[in-house]
């Protein structure tokens, strides 16, 4: 049985994916792939990553759109752009941008 490895980014940390041209913030992260068996076999087989590594869930960015993207560890990179993600949902997890990271916001009691 293999050790659960443990996840490089964390929720707030601003990153970009290694093959394609978006950008995102984690707000949350799986430790190892919990998608659907179809999701997974609709990855390109020669990019399409190990299961039993952290997934994580983005508030992502392109070009023409925002949207919630599910990613490899493996396949993302940190962003150090220093700008903020324009997603319209920022403001539901996360209560401010500084330097270069998110901060969550607390959850209610």
């Amino acid at each position: 049985m293999s050790a659960m490895k443990s996840a490089k980014f964390k929720i707030g940390d601003v990153v970009k994916h290694r093959f394609f041209p978006f950008r995102g913030v984690i707000f949350d992260v799986d430790p190892v792939f919990s998608n659907t068996e179809e999701w997974y076999l609709a990855i390109p087989r020669d990019i399409r990553p190990t299961k039993d590594q952290p997934f994580y869930h983005l508030l992502a960015e392109n070009a023409e759109t925002e949207y919630v993207a599910y990613v490899s560890e493996q396949n993302l990179l940190p962003d150090d752009s220093g700008e903020p993600v324009r997603h319209p949902q920022i403001a539901e997890f996360f209560t401010s941008f500084e330097n270069g990271q998110y901060l969550m916001r607390e959850a209610p009691h």
